[in-house]
């Protein structure tokens, strides 16, 4: 894996572990490496140049890679929740006792400057079985170890890899003592953030679900059983214009827009969701409205415009075609019916009426009614 930096850590025994050991084995991208320092105390970590930038617990970022520096740690339990913890460091901890306070095995090993590998609770064996299991019994004593473990299966789930049947009875013990509820929404929305943008979300949802966090971090989604099934099929099946970056926000909106309005500002409020989250669940909930209502009977003109209202088209045109696209997905003659009355109505300027003398509440009437025109003629075919 090479060599850390020098000079700034010569004569240091220092360690790279977790990520960066864990994925360089399974043949996955390694972009950053932590590493962590024993026998070290933070006085001499400053002196050598280092950053202080831990807040509880002493982390340093290197003055030239700026990757981070951890020295060794160890954790005992002393409250609720993932911040519940009494953090000891001090260069008596060992390497071993340090790893011993990660969540899972494949997190838990290091490795030496030279490449040695340090694997003291069987990581390697666990990555070669595919397998996620907890370090120890301390897994109970953090919550946010049920989230990260069913992160970690969703993004390596197509690998093979399974939640070893102990750690699943730990989650399930964990979302059953009332822990969860000691998450903060930040934390909780992290993770499923991180979850959605793995290469399969869905397991992430289903692995809450089997060990009943899911029904006490999100219980709008565990309300319709048959519905939560279709919602993480949808979670593949996003419209094709939209941007690589915009994939999370997408996924999340696929989740959740058979919900009601209800339900859906509840979850929304409890996970605290950035507000570009909340308006395209709201947006992909509209056009879900729309697309099941076609299916009984064709959208008149009125509905349509309302539609486009809704999504607040006039001003944010750039939202109507991924808007399109979606429902294309599942009705296409109805997409391309709703895609030539929005070119048409588009057509239809606010500037263009103020020429010919409208003006106030009799300008928006007009434009109302040429635009309703004009889908009503698209519609119809005319």
């Amino acid at each position: 894996m090479g060599s850390p930096p020098d000079p700034a850590v010569e004569g240091l025994e220092v360690y790279c572990v977790g990520g960066a050991v864990r994925d360089a084995r399974l043949g996955w991208p390694v972009y950053d490496h932590d590493w962590v320092v024993v026998g070290a105390t933070p006085e001499e970590m400053r002196r050598r140049g280092f950053r202080p930038v831990g807040r509880d617990f002493p982390v340093f970022l290197h003055p030239e890679s700026h990757e981070e520096y951890a020295l060794a740690r160890t954790e005992r339990k002393a409250g609720h929740g993932y911040t519940g913890f009494e953090v000891h460091a001090s260069p008596e901890v060992t390497l071993e006792e340090d790893l011993a306070r990660r969540d899972l095995t494949l997190n838990a090993m290091a490795e030496t400057p030279e490449g040695e590998l340090i694997d003291p609770y069987g990581g390697l064996a666990d990555l070669a079985s595919r397998r996620l299991r907890h370090v120890s019994p301390a897994f109970v004593e953090d919550p946010l170890r049920v989230l990260r473990t069913a992160r970690f299966l969703a993004r390596y789930a197509g690998l093979g890899f399974t939640i070893a049947e102990e750690t699943r009875a730990l989650m399930a013990e964990l979302a059953a003592s009332g822990e969860l509820t000691h998450l903060v929404a930040e934390r909780v929305w992290t993770e499923t953030e991180k979850a959605l943008s793995e290469p399969w979300p869905e397991v992430y949802f289903q692995a809450l679900d089997e060990c009943g966090a899911l029904a006490v971090l999100m219980p709008e989604l565990v309300a319709d059983r048959e519905a939560l099934d279709e919602a993480l099929a949808r979670l593949h099946r996003l419209p094709e214009e939209i941007d690589a970056s915009a994939t999370v926000r997408w996924r999340w909106a696929r989740l959740v827009e058979h919900l009601d309005e209800s339900a859906r500002s509840a979850l929304a409020e409890r996970l605290r969701l950035p507000r570009a989250h909340v308006a395209l669940a709201r947006q992909a909930a509209l056009t879900r409205a729309l697309r099941e209502e076609a299916e009984a009977q064709a959208p008149d003109g009125a509905r349509v415009l309302a539609w486009l209202d809704a999504v607040d088209a006039w001003r944010r045109g750039e939202r109507v075609a991924p808007l399109l696209s979606l429902v294309s997905l599942d009705a296409p003659a109805l997409a391309e019916d709703l895609a030539l009355a929005w070119r048409l109505a588009a057509q239809v300027l606010p500037r263009a009426l103020v020429e010919e003398g409208f003006q106030g509440r009799a300008l928006g009437d007009e434009l109302a009614r040429r635009r309703r025109a004009a889908i009503d003629a698209a519609l119809q075919g005319d």
